[in-house]
């Protein structure tokens, strides 16, 4: 894939209606009462959309909101598969769903970022929507409705996107989380308009596309989270790439009963052994430094307070569990990354939300924070650990994008991506 995109600095977005796809998809207070518990995301598009705004652009910001059912029929049809009462599924419960989901909240808090007015659009493109676009003013941004209330933004109908291209002249990308999904507002607008990234996305294709395309070496890969599984396609890529790969998590179990080793109750992936021994043989055919955990940090059961003991790796007893990496672990891993030149890492190396079993996790983390290298966290659990553990300021970059990093690092085709204009 190439990752020399075009950004808005490469194109004259003066006096234009801008198309700007953002990543809104913030938590929000379980009570619906509509609080956003963290609005990190918003806060990550407004150095595009100030900039666009100060270059005297219109901005028309889109974007989805958790996962609504567009039709009642749907609605009903899936509530039913969770095994709820017919009686129960009523219209007002659907209209209910999707007032939770409504942009209402998003606007609000914007608002008070840029210190500005936003106006709301009561649907993405409704007659309201085309209505207040039309009469958008250079320097004013309005915000559309979750494009998700449409049924088909996740179909990418061809349709809806020339709906949404026809409010504006310039397209721009600004949602990394959401570029791995071909939808109507993050890939079918881009045939309708010249399409270019924002800084966020140019950000994440030149920390990650340049880590994959020419890293600084040593390149090292850290690899945690549950499961083997889902994590093939990133192994395999990163096998082509990196110069040592660091195996924790649950994920190593695997690798640990593929080796003949005895797991007890820690979580195995039957299915994955036989793949386990090819990628450790693939590793030896290249070169690659593949290291897996020497000594585990073991439980009698899973939660917080568990009895704990440390064994060596593969030396599991029966009712016990692994949760993390144990102290000889840690000292070869952090070891491995004190000289590295380009750190990637996604996945955490135990169940950090335990307070005992997140010793493993925070060592790495700290490991990163002092070394040299340009350090990449790929969103997601790795994200969090980072940001709990109060070493984010201290990565070189951190993802906006689980999902979507993981895709990238497999080498896949970002749709949302791909169909932006090259420099």
């Amino acid at each position: 894939m190439n990752y020399n995109k075009k950004t808005v600095k490469d194109i004259d977005v003066s006096g234009k209606k801008v198309l700007l796809r953002c990543d809104f998809n913030v938590p929000m207070a379980k009570d619906g009462s509509g609080v956003i518990t963290d609005d990190k995301r918003i806060r990550a598009a407004l150095p595009t959309i100030q900039y666009l705004l100060d270059q005297g652009a219109a901005v028309i910001a889109c974007s989805h909101m958790g996962k609504p059912v567009a039709t009642f029929e749907s609605y009903k049809k899936k509530q039913l598969e969770k095994g709820k009462d017919e009686a129960s599924i009523t219209e007002e419960a659907w209209k209910k769903s999707l007032a939770e989901l409504r942009m209402e909240p998003v606007a609000a808090r914007l608002s008070e970022l840029l210190g500005k007015p936003v106006i709301l659009a009561g649907d993405v493109v409704g007659p309201d929507a085309q209505t207040k676009a039309a009469a958008l003013k250079p320097g004013e941004i309005l915000l559309l409705q979750n494009t998700r209330f449409e049924k088909g933004e996740t179909k990418n109908d061809p349709a809806l996107a020339k709906a949404m291209a026809s409010m504006a002249e310039v397209y721009v990308s600004d949602a990394f989380g959401a570029v791995h999904r071909a939808h109507a507002s993050t890939a079918g607008v881009a045939a309708f308009l010249p399409a270019v990234s924002g800084f966020l996305i140019q950000k994440e294709l030149d920390f990650i596309g340049g880590a994959l395309a020419s890293p600084k070496r040593p390149l090292v890969a850290i690899l945690g989270g549950s499961k083997v599984s889902s994590k093939i396609g990133v192994i395999n890529n990163l096998l082509e790439i990196a110069d040592t790969i660091i195996i924790g998590g649950g994920m190593a179990y695997t690798f640990s009963a593929a080796q003949g080793g005895k797991v007890g109750d820690s979580l195995l992936e039957e299915d994955w052994k036989t793949y386990s021994l090819e990628m450790i043989q693939k590793a030896k055919d290249k070169g690659v430094k593949l290291l897996l955990p020497v000594d585990t940090v073991t439980a009698d059961k899973f939660a917080p307070d568990a009895d704990s003991k440390v064994v060596p790796a593969g030396q599991i007893p029966d009712g016990w569990q692994g949760l993390d990496i144990g102290p000889e672990t840690v000292k070869l891993y952090c070891g491995a990354v004190a000289d590295a030149g380009t750190v990637i890492w996604n996945g955490p190396m135990g169940v950090f939300e335990f307070e005992k079993f997140a010793a493993g996790t925070k060592a790495v983390a700290e490991a990163l924070s002092q070394t040299g290298a340009i350090t990449i966290i790929g969103g997601g659990d790795s994200a969090a650990a980072v940001q709990q553990l109060g070493y984010a300021d201290k990565m070189s970059h951190i993802s906006t994008g689980g999902g979507a990093s993981l895709e990238f690092m497999e080498g896949k085709e970002l749709p949302g991506v791909a169909c932006l204009l090259d420099k």
